[in-house]
This record gives C-alpha cells, sequence and structure tokens, in this order.
C-alpha cells in the first residue's frame, strides 16, 4: 500500500514578516516544516557544484576563513545588483528544488500528514501549483524593517531593495489561501499560528473526504 499523500502547505510573505516563527509554532503542533533557507545552505556546501559555479561566478570573495560561503559577503556581492542576483538565483534554485523534492518524498514516504514548505519567494518562482494550500505571513513595513535590523543587520537601504524586489504584499495577500498578520506580539502570534493550525488540519480532512467519496463513485 502506498503512503498516504500529505497536505502540503507553502509557506510565504514578506520580508522578515516572521514566516520562521510561524513555522517553528507549526512544527510545534505536528507539522513537517522544510525550511528553503536551510536547503539553500546545504545546497552551496563547500565542494558541491553550486559552491563551485559560485566561486567561479563572484569570486574568493565570498568564500569565508571556514572555506565555506560567506552568506554576508554574497548578499553584499548581489545587492543592488538585479544582474547579480538573478545569476545567483539560476544557480542556486536548481539544486534547491531537487533537495526540496528529496524532503518531500522523504517525509511522504515516513507517513506525514502535513508537509509545510517555507518558501519566501514562492510566487515569484511561480510554484503556486505545488501546494494545497498557500499561506502568506504580513506585517508592517516599520516592524519589518526594525526586525530585519535586529535580526539580520541590514540598513533601511538594504531593506527597501530587497523588499522592493518582491511581489507586493497586497498582491501576495490576493494570491493566498491564507493571511497570517505578525505585527510582533508573541501571544498573538500564538494564537493565530493556533487557528491556523486548525484551519490547514480541517482542509487537509476535507480533502481527504473528498478523495474517499471520489473513490467511492468509481468503484
Amino acid at each position: 500500500m502506498s503512503a498516504p499523500v500529505p497536505f502540503r502547505v507553502g509557506l510565504t510573505g514578506t520580508v522578515a514578516a516572521g514566516k520562521s516563527a510561524v513555522a517553528r509554532r507549526l512544527a510545534a503542533f505536528g507539522a513537517t516544516v522544510i525550511d528553503s533557507d536551510e536547503l539553500a545552505r546545504e545546497v552551496v556546501r563547500p565542494g558541491s557544484p553550486a559552491f563551485r559555479q559560485i566561486r567561479d561566478a563572484f569570486g574568493e570573495g565570498v568564500i569565508g576563513p571556514d572555506g565555506a560561503i560567506d552568506r554576508a559577503a554574497l548578499a553584499g556581492a548581489v545587492f543592488g545588483d538585479d544582474e547579480a542576483r538573478a545569476r545567483l538565483e539560476r544557480i542556486s534554485h536548481a539544486g534547491i528544488h531537487e533537495l526540496r523534492a528529496r524532503r518531500v518524498a522523504e517525509a511522504t514516504a515516513a507517513g506525514e500528514r502535513v508537509i509545510v514548505e517555507e518558501i519566501p519567494l514562492l510566487f515569484e518562482v511561480g510554484l503556486e501549483g505545488d501546494y494545497d494550500m498557500i499561506v502568506a505571513v504580513d506585517a508592517p513595513a516599520e516592524a519589518r524593517q526594525a526586525r530585519a535590523r535586529r535580526s539580520r543587520g541590514w540598513s533601511p537601504e538594504r531593506f527597501a531593495s530587497v523588499d522592493a524586489a518582491q511581489l507586493p504584499a497586497s498582491e501576495k495577500r490576493r494570491r493566498a489561501d491564507r493571511m497570517l498578520d505578525n505585527a510582533g506580539d508573541p501571544e498573538r502570534l500564538d494564537q493565530a499560528a493556533r487557528e491556523l493550525w486548525e484551519g490547514i488540519l480541517a482542509a487537509a480532512r476535507a480533502r481527504a473526504g473528498a478523495a474517499a467519496a471520489g473513490a467511492e463513485d468509481d468503484v
């Protein structure tokens, strides 16, 4: 008997809106979380094809003292340069996509019921059709800029550049199945994440029921 098909959730949102905070809460509730940032780090590990391509494209200056990609230096190398950023995305996206597919297959084989895939550029790279539900996380721009400064050391100019390179929040809201607003209150985020989880489980049950009814009709 084949493993049941898990309910797949694409988790996206605006820059520094708190997607990872939402993902951690969903993981605590029982979701299997696949983080694109973690995949990106694995794809460019020293000796990998993507590592060599990045070194060739951007030079030894993006290699840290430990021999691994210096993510801050690499971000600086593409900052404000659309062509360089596109080159980096071409190098990394194929490997990330392959690794994500492998993680999904592993979770499916293990019988996991809900997979949440944290993908900042989900809409931008055209992955909408891969998911049963798309959730977008948003927060006021002022809160997001402050969060990016605290957690990533970004200047206001850096934040504005990265934010402008993505789809506007209004467009992500329009295209998402569910929105989660994260203005920064942990208790409110806890409650919103719990309500989101309950909605995911309800949608997963509805899908399973529809599939079972369809199977009976085919008999």
